[in-house]
C-alpha cells in the first residue's frame, strides 16, 4: 500500500464520519465502538 492510497483511505473514512454527524444522523461511531468491544472479547475468549 502506498502513502497515497493510505491518505485516500484515510480521507475517505474521516469524510464518513463527518458526513454521518452533520447530515445523516446514523451514529457510525457508537456503533463501531461496540461491535470493537464485542470483538475484543471474543479475542479475549479465544485467548
Amino acid at each position: 500500500m502506498t502513502n497515497r492510497i493510505a491518505f485516500v483511505l484515510l480521507a475517505l473514512i474521516v469524510a464518513f464520519f463527518v458526513v454521518d454527524y452533520l447530515w445523516l444522523g446514523l451514529g457510525a461511531p457508537v456503533f463501531l465502538g461496540r461491535k470493537f468491544i464485542e470483538f475484543i472479547e471474543f479475542l479475549a475468549f479465544w485467548r
